[in-house]
Parts: structure tokens; sequence; C-alpha cells
């Protein structure tokens, strides 16, 4: 039977975000990968991609799989209870219900995320417990049919998780093998645990807006939680 797989897409979405596992789950045997938005039109990553839906909430059929990336764009979808009722309408069905950077954050804002243990982008690891849900500083995190990934290329690495779920371990193997991920960076920036203090501190100011935007976002939509429990 075959896989029907789910990726958010809007406006201001983390291209790499979506496109790392749309390029894992495209390579598993008997898998169909759906772009999903509120319409077909063409959208805006947050690096200016144009990336075009192929399924609309209406349209959208039962998902196996439903996967909310991150991006620029997270904020505003935290607050639009049309996407909202789509999550939760397709997380009912869902095998799994997974997400890839601050895609986490729009889980929580939907009520999917409460008591589960979950993971995001480092710089707003500090807003999932807002959301109910339990932070784990891992790259990937599972809690029962709820997977989470880490910030942006954790997205390569959750997918492949996953597809050793979905089709096994050595059909995962396959698939990173050709895509050839063997990870090897210059630099030994990618973690706040080990890069130079100044990096870390110059990338945190260049987000302080941004997390400031999310904090006050997140804080209101957890009081919309707790007052509808």
């Amino acid at each position: 039977m075959t896989l029907h797989i789910g990726l958010l897409l809007f406006p201001r979405v983390q291209q790499l975000d979506m496109t790392g596992p749309y390029d894992v789950f495209a390579h598993l045997p008997d898998t169909r990968v759906h772009l999903v938005a509120k319409t077909r039109e063409p959208l805006k990553s947050s690096a200016g991609m144009i990336l075009t839906p192929d399924a609309s909430f209406d349209d959208c059929p039962a998902l196996d799989v439903l996967c909310v990336p991150g991006g620029a764009g997270v904020g505003d979808l935290m607050e639009d209870e049309a996407t909202l009722a789509f999550l939760r309408e397709q997380a009912k069905g869902a095998r799994y219900v997974t997400s890839v950077c601050t895609g986490s954050l729009v889980l929580g804002a939907a009520g999917l995320l409460h008591g589960k243990r979950a993971t995001t982008h480092w710089a707003y690891h500090a807003l999932l417990a807002k959301l109910g849900a339990i932070p784990v500083h891992e790259r990937v995190v599972r809690d029962g049919n709820l997977f989470t990934g880490g910030g942006i290329t954790a997205g390569i690495d959750f997918a492949l998780t996953l597809a050793a779920e979905l089709v096994g371990e050595q059909e995962a193997q396959a698939v990173q093998l050709q895509m050839e991920y063997a990870p090897a960076p210059p630099f030994d920036a990618g973690d706040p645990n080990s890069a130079p203090v100044d990096v870390v501190e110059d990338v945190r100011k260049r987000l302080e807006s941004s997390f400031a935007a999310r904090s006050a976002i997140t804080t209101r939509v957890a009081e919309r939680l707790k007052a509808n429990a």
C-alpha cells in the first residue's frame, strides 16, 4: 500500500527544513510525497525560492506521515486557525506526526505536543515548555508516534530515522548511500556547545528580535491552550 507523506508549505518556510526530508522520503519505495499548503498557489521560502504546492488543505489525502518544517513564517502559523485545524485533523489518523526545526512550535500551537518529549532549533528550545512539551536537547527525538528534528540540517537525520521505521534499516541506509550523506563540515560550529563563544553570541544577537517575537506569540498561544484545556 502506498505511503502518503505530507510536508507543510507556507510563506517563508525554511527551504532546507522541507527539501532535506523530501529527498529522503522521495527515495522510499511505494511512497508519494505531497507538498501541502492552504492553496496550490506558489509561495516563497524564507530565502526567496519559489515553491509550488501540489495539494491544498481541501484536497489533501489522509496522510501516513504529517511533517511540519520550520522557518521565518512559523510565528504566523502558530496563530492561524485554519492551519492548526488541518494539522489536528490529519494528526488523528496519521501513523506519525513529525516536525523539523521550529515546525515543532506549530505542532505545539495545535495542541499536539502536550506531555510529549520534543526538540527544535537550539535558539528557540526554551519555547517548547510553554507549549506543554518536555524539551530534549537531541538532534532527533521520538515520543511514541511523534518524531521531532532539531534545526534545519537535522531534518535529514530525522527523515532517515523515520525511513528506518517505515521501510527498515537496510532500505534507509541505501537511501543514505544514494544521497552520499556523510557529513564532514569544515568547522565544528554546528552546535552552540561546540561553536566558538563569540560565534554563538553573534548568532544569538542576530536572532534576538526573532526570538522575542516568537516568545510573545508562544505566550499568547500557551494562554489559549490553557483556556481551552
